[in-house]
């Protein structure tokens, strides 16, 4: 079980699916130790299926430090399982609903881009792996 700031879920059913947000890539990447990292790296030694988004490939290609660190992510991270939205329109609009609905809540969501990672692992009925807490106002938002 993982814990985030307001939310405690249950282990995962065998056969899940997982959606790894690109803050914990990032801190898998640097080594540096939590409960969310230790998460990815046990689903990753049992070959769990671990995918991203094209956002989440954006942004840890965008963090690599040498030219020879965005060739090795780009090489594995293209490899992965790829989640896109499913309506080109209507997900961008619940994204913004999830904001909304966080905000009037007095959820600080660091980016909309999260909303919309978030959207994705719902239309997906993923599991989604993360350090913000806006599953407390998103039911159908499934967290580890």
């Amino acid at each position: 079980m993982i814990t985030s700031d307001c939310v405690l879920e249950k282990e995962n059913e065998k056969g899940d699916e997982y959606l790894v947000d690109t803050s914990v890539w990032i801190e898998f990447l640097n080594g540096k130790p939590g409960p969310a990292v230790d998460q990815l790296k046990t689903w990753l030694m049992v070959g769990k299926v671990v995918g991203l988004t094209a956002t989440i490939y954006q942004e840890i290609l965008q963090g690599a430090t040498a030219e020879a660190h965005f060739r090795k992510f780009q090489t594995y991270f293209s490899q992965q399982p790829f989640y896109h939205p499913l309506d080109p329109v209507a997900s961008f609009a619940e994204a913004a609903r999830i904001y909304f609905l966080c905000r009037r809540r007095g959820l600080t969501i660091r980016s909309t881009t999260d909303c919309l990672i978030a959207r994705v692992a719902i239309e997906h009925n993923l599991v989604l792996l993360h350090f913000e807490s806006m599953a407390t106002v998103i039911p159908a938002l499934r967290l580890a």
